[in-house]
């Protein structure tokens, strides 16, 4: 069962994502608040598992939401093209990602 992984090119396109054997499940971009349980991710292909998530406990969602609270202050006064450009952005490194993204959804 492990062929389906490495024959469709699951594993290489996980690496391409930064998908690790342990990932953090809730992030600010600079900072993790993942410290509660683990979650682990098994491919509903070959029942192999993909790797696991650390939940985020109540303290971690708290400090999240206050980062969430301070990003948005300054988010809301930035010029509409700022913005726009950021999301631009965004949308430029969805892209450079399409391929490996598209592996995952492309099971035999």
């Amino acid at each position: 069962m492990q062929a389906v992984a490495t024959d469709f090119g699951i594993q290489e396109a996980l690496q391409q994502l930064g998908v690790k054997a342990i990932n953090e499940g809730t992030s600010t971009g600079s900072n993790n608040f993942s410290n509660g349980v683990l979650i682990e991710s098994y491919s509903p292909v070959d029942g192999q598992l993909i790797g696991k998530v650390k939940t985020t406990t109540k303290e971690d969602y708290e400090r999240m939401m206050d980062a969430a609270t301070s990003a948005f202050k300054i988010w809301r006064i930035m010029p509409a093209p700022q913005r726009g450009e950021i999301v631009r952005q965004f949308g430029e490194k969805l892209r450079e990602k399409k391929e490996a993204l598209g592996k995952l959804l492309k099971f035999p």
